[in-house]
């Protein structure tokens, strides 16, 4: 019914700042906690690997409830803010410390290549993220596609960000052991977003139902 599509249009627009805004934050703060390491079960990882999948999360409920549309134009105006947030926050936080705003005035290039990294990672993971999401989204397990979904767009966020930010790098450590880095945190993703995230992208899709069900019809019915 015209209405109903009405509806659905209006509550793309409505959410779409807020899941911009949503998005980058989340990549603000996991651009600064990716430079706080710690050790977890003897393995080396940080904590921007906690706050990263949320992104995924965040693009399955929206393919789930708004459409992949709506997601894909989340990204497309995500990608740019964001390439500028992980430049700034990476210079003003350098390893972990704040470095003072003087540090803006001048280039970085090697953090710029990390910024870089993030904005090719962040594009390319999240549209795989939501064209595997939307193929298997039909499927009657509801965990099925956000599952997939964040296993591939995952595991191509994580490589090509390594790739781009790390491969005949500059910084001789970063150059040699970034494929065994990248492993290392792919794999403490895939395990916190498959026992933590993907059970809350299921409370959550709950929730949101209930919520989107509740709402009032709108004022002007059209034609079916």
């Amino acid at each position: 019914m015209t209405s109903v599509h009405g509806a659905a249009a209006t509550r793309a627009r409505t959410a779409l700042p807020a899941l911009v805004a949503l998005h980058i934050a989340l990549i603000i703060a996991s651009n600064y906690l990716v430079q706080l390491p710690f050790e977890l079960w003897g393995v080396h990882t940080t904590w921007g690997s906690f706050t990263f999948p949320l992104v995924f999360v965040a693009t399955d409920l929206t393919v789930r409830l708004l459409g992949q549309a709506t997601a894909r134009r989340v990204i497309f105006r995500v990608m740019l803010p964001a390439l500028l947030a992980s430049y700034t926050v990476s210079v003003l936080f350098f390893e972990g410390a704040f470095s003072g705003w003087a540090a803006l005035a001048t280039f970085n290039g090697f953090v710029f290549r990390i910024a870089l990294a993030s904005f090719v990672a962040y594009v390319a993971g999240q549209l795989l993220d939501i064209a595997v999401f939307a193929r298997l989204r039909q499927v009657s397990a509801w965990w099925v596609a956000p599952a997939a979904s964040t296993v591939l767009g995952s595991l191509l966020d994580t490589a090509l960000f390594f790739a781009v930010a790390f491969h005949a790098s500059s910084d001789p450590f970063m150059a040699q052991h970034w494929v065994e880095i990248a492993t290392v945190d792919y794999f403490t993703k895939l395990a916190v977003s498959l026992a933590c995230f993907l059970p809350l992208y299921g409370v959550l899709l709950n929730a949101l139902v209930k919520l989107v069900q509740a709402a009032p019809p709108p004022l002007a019915a059209g034609r079916c």
